[in-house]
């Protein structure tokens, strides 16, 4: 008798091979070389360097708590423009015409202020309300006009920025208005946070900073905000409705621009009519300072706040120490073209890499939208 013993038959998978980390992925020097390729990282430490070389250049005068609030309040109202132009730029768009909304804002809440009369609270509020909704209807004319009679930015927002001025010129026939509620001056423009030495005009501004950060990266409107900016045609293939993203988009930065207008009144006291002839361009600078690319679909509110910062300090930290306050113009061009030159390489370089990881993708958005 013959036994056969049969074997059972055992198939083994091959072992896998061992997977490499990603480069970087345990907090290696790749990391850190991605952090420094951050634009706004990268203007932080500028920042940091003109900080610390005016700190030693002027050390009792420079860095001292008075001198950097005066420095953070005079930041403020360009911080609540900032706001508006980051939208408009990521959308691939610019708006040149908030320095003449903010003025014409100011002298129509001013005359309101005035027909109402008085000095409080109730008062200024109707300044406000009047402010905000002369900014929202220039802004909603320059949508209408970029999104559905498709008159490029560049000339709608010039053309307001010149219709603006000229109605707020012939309202005051060139003369400034100076008579603001007290409740304003003593409160917003000069008054200081409860219990601190904080002015409050500035955190008014950095409250709306961080609102309209929030809304800009964590939101549905900040998403299609990217999405336009990145494929304007792509985003309409996806549902998002381009010509109403842009109107809204406008009509946000006027309407911050005339609130804008509001704290300018409060912090001059004034129309200052001819006070904000650079303030349109100062604004821009600082934006695209901060990171926000001019092609459109990338910037972050955080670096247009650091992207502000750096102007102001150049002009306060120059007069400190004995240097003509014309310097911090060039020290301020040189800046941006570096930025603008920068943004280009990194757009070359990512289209050679097959596309940039940091635009909004539009297929997320798709999902998005249907989840």
């Amino acid at each position: 008798m013959t036994t056969t013993n049969t074997a059972a038959a055992t198939t083994t998978s091959p072992a896998p091979k061992p997977t490499t980390p990603p480069a970087g992925a345990d907090g290696g020097p790749n990391v850190f070389r991605r952090v420094l390729g951050i634009q706004a990282f990268q203007i932080v430490l500028v920042l940091v360097v003109i900080f610390l070389v005016f700190t030693a250049l002027a050390p009792t005068a420079f860095p001292q708590w008075t001198n950097l609030r005066q420095v953070i309040q005079n930041m403020s109202i360009l911080g609540v423009l900032g706001i508006g132009m980051t939208f408009v730029i990521v959308t691939s768009g610019i708006d040149l015409s908030v320095g003449s909304v903010l003025v014409f804002s100011g002298v129509v809440s001013a005359d309101a202020m005035i027909w109402v009369g008085g000095d409080g609270w109730l008062t200024a509020l109707v300044g406000l309300v009047v402010a905000v909704a002369s900014g929202l209807a220039w802004g909603t004319v320059n949508g209408l006009l970029i999104a559905k009679a498709k008159v490029p930015p560049l000339i709608v927002t010039l053309g307001s920025l010149g219709a603006a001025l000229g109605l707020a010129e012939v309202m005051t026939g060139g003369v400034d208005i100076t008579k603001i509620p007290q409740v304003l001056s003593d409160n917003i423009g000069y008054g200081n946070l409860v219990g601190t030495t904080l002015p409050l005009i500035s955190v008014i501004a950095i409250v709306f900073l961080v609102v309209f950060g929030v809304i800009l990266h964590r939101t549905k409107f900040g998403l299609y905000t990217f999405a336009v900016g990145s494929n304007e045609e792509a985003a309409r293939r996806v549902g998002v409705k381009v010509d109403r993203q842009l109107i809204s988009v406008y009509a946000l930065s006027g309407g911050l621009a005339g609130f804008a207008g509001l704290l300018s009144l409060s912090q001059f006291g004034t129309t200052a009519i001819a006070g904000q002839s650079q303030t349109n361009l100062n604004v821009i600078a600082a934006v695209v300072i901060g990171g926000t690319s001019l092609f459109g679909g990338l910037g972050t509110i955080f670096g247009t706040a650091v992207g502000l910062c750096i102007p102001a300090i150049l002009q306060n930290g120059f007069v400190i120490v004995g240097v003509q306050p014309f310097w911090q113009q060039v020290a301020v061009g040189v800046v941006l073209v570096a930025a603008v030159y920068i943004d280009q390489r990194r757009r070359a370089s990512a289209a050679r890499g097959g596309g940039s990881p940091r635009k909004v993708s539009l297929a997320g958005l798709l999902q998005r939208q249907k989840s």
